[in-house]
């Protein structure tokens, strides 16, 4: 959702389900009134606290439990309104301003003499003077409203793409395909779902969750994509991207990027299928959540993992950890990317799907599960059947690409 400024009257403004809102305005421009737009529990207003540090311990413990928080307090300069972009930051959600700009003379017959006048016409020329600033202060989204406005526009929570707690399955989570197009086939149909060309049926009830890196190493990254777009179409599957997926979109997007660990081979695939099939792929990985949180917040789908406190988070940081998992930034003596264990230290409720790091079999760690099991190295495709915790494995029909070393071995299920 893009930071936008209003000038023109709008029926509704369009809010994250999960955010920092600062009610930005003087005293007497309404915030307490305009608070009445959400519960009594996502209300902070500063002069309920003792002091700043007690109103942002209180923010902050929401925001770290996932829920909204509305903030008022005096919020008329930048350097006021810093601390709460900030904490929107270190808690991974959008920081987001309603400024509530009243007229002059409203405010002065609110103000009850708490302002002199001239205190009031400078608090109200600085607000006015900066409220062009609030993006470059960290504000994700920010709304202008004036006068009349104010009163008449009502609230619309909207939930951020990762959100699908809607979503109860059954599931059937799978791991990297890498352009296993025949080994796919294979394991769907070992789950139940039936295919037709590139149309595919599942069994009554149940959807598919790709755990992403569909491209890229095995021989038919193109016909991975085209099955794999039909049945997230038809609504038979979700997918979530990955870190081959998000570098094949940026070389369709013309940006500069290495054709390396077979993205030269999956390119040459895309130019041969044309360049209407190309914009398809492109606007599908466009569309693609970074991870998934399902089933009520039970069950988490992120390519590279996520821990407990990025669940259901749209940040950069919680991006980049799904799509890469926790790396040191740091090469090994192969030139690939050094990465923490993060599943060892993962204490969260919700069961963790994730892929990225190859093995021999399933890993089990916790509450995680490792699906990644190498197929275009010549391991094998697999899936998770969620609810019941059940992996389904088939192996592939080929070495298609060499492995960097040795899969490790995965890891059973804890008793």
């Amino acid at each position: 959702m893009q930071g936008v400024t209003l000038t023109a009257a709008p029926d509704v403004i369009e809010l994250p389900a999960l955010a920092l809102v600062l009610l930005v305005g003087v005293p007497g421009s309404g915030r307490a009134a305009f608070a009445r737009h959400f519960t009594p529990e996502e209300v902070f207003d500063a002069r309920a606290f003792p002091d700043a540090d007690a109103l942002r311990v209180a923010v902050a413990a929401r925001l770290a439990a996932g829920e909204l928080a509305v903030v008022i307090a005096p919020a008329v300069r930048p350097l006021d309104r810093a601390p709460w972009s900030a904490l929107a930051r270190e808690h991974d959600v959008k920081a987001v301003a309603v400024l509530l700009d009243e007229d002059r003379a409203v405010l002065e017959a609110r103000a009850g003499g708490s302002l002199s006048r001239e205190e009031l016409i400078a608090q109200v020329s600085e607000l006015r003077r900066t409220a062009g600033g609030l993006r470059a202060e960290g504000f994700r989204q920010a709304w202008h409203l004036r006068g009349e406005q104010i009163g008449r526009v009502s609230v619309r929570r909207v939930p951020l793409r990762v959100d699908r707690r809607d979503l109860s399955g059954p599931f059937d989570l799978i791991g990297d395909v890498h352009g296993c197009l025949e080994e796919l086939r294979d394991l769907l149909s070992r789950l139940g779902y039936v295919t037709d060309g590139e149309s595919v049926t599942p069994p009554a009830g149940r959807t598919a969750v790709f755990l992403g890196d569909l491209t890229d190493r095995g021989p038919d990254s193109a016909g991975v994509l085209r099955l794999v777009m039909g049945m997230v179409a038809s609504g038979a599957a979700l997918c979530v991207t990955g870190n081959h997926d998000e570098k094949l979109l940026r070389a369709l997007s013309g940006k500069a990027v290495k054709a390396l660990h077979g993205l030269d081979v999956t390119l040459a695939e895309l130019q041969a299928a044309g360049p209407a099939f190309q914009a398809q792929v492109q606007a599908f990985l466009e569309g693609l959540p970074a991870h998934l949180v399902l089933d009520g917040g039970r069950l988490i789908a992120a390519h590279g993992g996520l821990p407990a406190h990025l669940h259901g988070r749209g940040s950069g940081r919680a991006r980049s950890f799904a799509l890469y998992g926790d790396t040191t930034g740091e090469r090994d003596e192969l030139g690939l990317p050094v990465r923490r264990d993060w599943a060892a230290g993962y204490a969260g409720a919700p069961l963790v799907a994730y892929g990225h790091t190859p093995h021999a079999s399933p890993r089990w760690v916790g509450n995680t599960v490792n699906l990644d099991t190498g197929c275009a190295f010549g391991g094998a495709l697999t899936a998770l059947r969620y609810p019941e915790r059940e992996t389904l494995s088939v192996p592939a029909r080929a070495v298609y690409a060499p492995p960097p070393r040795p899969l490790p071995p995965g890891q059973p299920p804890q008793a």
